[in-house]
């Protein structure tokens, strides 16, 4: 590696101006562009991509302290801060990317004194064609490196193009070797969290529905046909084969895990799993997840639904998704001025706001970078995620929205007293873009955009047209993996009118038939203790009149022997 990637920085000149951070810069507004400079003489090519940002100072943020708050709090991918030198303050600003098509051009609109390059108030911050008020402290450039002796730039100190598969995250400049090996461990590691979830809802299933011959305790579901349901199921699924699998590897068994005959939970042969990654990791992962293979690379597997049926399916295009767009007359003149400087569109049915261009000469892809930069910096646009790209052909301006399909729209909507004589832009609507058309596994499908949604046993099956020909594209094959066939059964399960859910409803219904019947128990008992007390009431007080009458007669007979003696004598 000989140079690594950096952001263009800029700073205040040096020369004494300010003294402390909230001494006056002046006001106006500041105009930041993102492109690729070169000095000596000075040149600027905008990026078009970067959307170009005006940043406004008055008299509440006119210092350097509010200038720098006021351009972080824009966000507008500059970076902005207060340097102290040890004998003035300096503004910096710096490019939040780093690359050299993301260095800075700044252009001042100085209401101080009308003036926009005299190194006086505002225009101090002034870096352009016409003013280079500030100082280069760092040059925006790309990270250049070779890799098996071929030269590679980037933009970024992360590169992770140009070996695929692999992210290089550049440090230093020198020389240095990557060695290349297949890291296994997070599949291993995804596989033994399968086995070990498996293997836990299998231990509470026999918890629930089995017999401790230790404790003779029998689960609360024990004997239920539900849960014995469930749990073959399960033991169905992980005991089949994968349909639509080829090779070797289409089965649990085959990558290593099998069913302990004695235990019937999961066991992993790390070794044999490895193996199998080593051999064909793309049919191992197909055992586990819903995947899709095309034979069009630019066909593009997006997702299926819960009803799609495995198997292969045809895919024929007969209308590509193309992308809505507005087409000017000629351009007469690539002098932007006063009377063609502003315009407005509406992209996707949204509405920008005023856009307006920057004065001056243009190229034919300089003009097209200024229109496309601007576009995408209008505050409505892209608050609603549009954007446009705009290039020259055959001599006019060719406006073409991003998004693809019937939603994508470009239309005019007002322009400058000279635009459509100069520029060729009238106010006029364009041409809406096309969904994309066609069959899946020889049924039509919807689309939307660039994206294809199949019916009948494709229902839910979603791909992505990235581009080439209408007619026949080949076949996509759909599986099914473990991961996902259980997903679906336990989605199945939760679902209302399912068996579980009858299962539940049956069990409530139980539930409160046994509430009814100990609230109609408490009654009886109720009822019956009343009587019983009544009872014990009666016969205690009825034992009260024996105790009396016991003790009268005992009195009394008592009384009479002792008459009878008194006679005998």
């Amino acid at each position: 590696m000989t140079a690594l990637a950096s952001a263009h920085t800029l700073a205040s000149a040096a020369d004494g101006s300010y003294t402390d951070v909230t001494d006056e810069v002046g006001t106006g507004s500041l105009t930041f562009k993102f492109g690729t400079t070169a000095l000596g003489p000075y040149s600027f090519t905008q990026n078009p991509d970067k959307a170009t940002e005006t940043v406004t100072i008055d008299a509440s943020n006119n210092s350097l302290e509010g200038i720098r708050d006021a351009v972080n709090s824009a966000d507008i991918g500059v970076s902005a801060s207060i340097v102290y030198d040890g004998d003035e303050y300096r503004l910096t600003f710096v490019s939040a990317e780093t690359g050299a098509a993301n260095s800075l051009q700044i252009t001042v609109d100085d209401t101080g004194d009308g003036v926009d390059t005299d190194n006086n108030g505002l225009s101090r911050l002034a870096y352009n064609g016409g003013a280079l008020n500030m100082e280069q402290t760092a040059a925006a450039q790309d990270a250049a490196l070779t890799v098996n002796g071929i030269p590679i730039s980037s933009a970024t100190n992360v590169v992770a193009d140009a070996i695929e598969g692999v992210t290089l995250t550049l440090k230093a400049a020198g020389t240095s070797s990557v060695t290349l090996s297949q890291d296994d461990s997070a599949a291993l590691d995804a596989a033994k969290a399968f086995v070990n979830g498996y293997n836990a809802l299998a231990s509470s299933i026999d918890t629930l529905s089995g017999y401790n011959a230790d404790t003779e305790q029998g689960g609360i579901l024990i004997g239920d046909a539900t849960t014995r349901n469930i749990s073959s199921q399960l033991r169905r699924i992980l005991g089949g084969a994968i349909g639509g699998v080829g090779g070797a590897y289409n089965s649990l068994a085959t990558v290593g895990i099998t069913t302990d005959a004695f235990t019937g939970k999961l066991q992993l042969d790390e070794s044999k799993f490895n193996e199998a990654l080593t051999n064909d990791a793309d049919s191992v992962a197909r055992l586990f997840a819903a995947t899709a293979s095309a034979s069009d690379a630019l066909v593009r597997y997006d997702g299926a639904g819960a009803a799609t049926v495995v198997g292969d399916y045809a895919v024929n295009i007969t209308q590509l998704a193309t992308q809505g767009s507005y087409t000017g007359a000629d351009i007469a003149s690539f002098t932007v001025d006063a009377d063609n400087d502003t315009f407005a569109i509406k992209l996707d049915g949204i509405d920008s706001g005023t856009i307006t261009l920057t004065q001056g000469s243009y190229t034919a892809t300089s003009l097209a970078a200024e229109l496309q930069a601007r576009i995408n910096g209008d505050s409505e646009l892209s608050a609603n995620g549009v954007s446009a790209t705009v290039t020259v052909a055959s001599n006019k301006l060719l406006i073409k929205s991003d998004r693809y399909g019937s939603a994508s729209t470009a239309e005019i909507t007002s322009v400058d007293t000279s635009t459509a004589a100069t520029l060729g832009l009238s106010v006029a609507a364009g041409s809406d873009g096309l969904d994309v058309a066609g069959t899946i596994g020889g049924i039509a499908a919807t689309g939307a955009g660039r994206f294809l949604t199949g019916t009948g046993n494709a229902d839910g099956l979603k791909i992505e047209i990235l581009g080439g020909a209408t007619g026949d594209r080949g076949t996509l094959n759909f599986t099914r993996g473990y991961a996902d066939l259980i997903a679906r059964l336990i989605s199945d399960m939760l679902e209302s009118n399912s068996a579980l859910d009858s299962r539940s409803e049956g069990l409530e219904t139980e539930i409160e038939a046994i509430a009814a019947q100990r609230q109609a128990f408490d009654r009886r008992m109720s009822v019956f203790e009343s009587r019983v007390r009544a009872q014990f009431t009666a016969l205690d007080g009825l034992l009260g009149q024996l105790e009396v009458t016991s003790t009268f007669l005992t009195q009394q007979l008592a009384g009479l022997q002792t008459l009878s003696q008194g006679q005998s004598r």
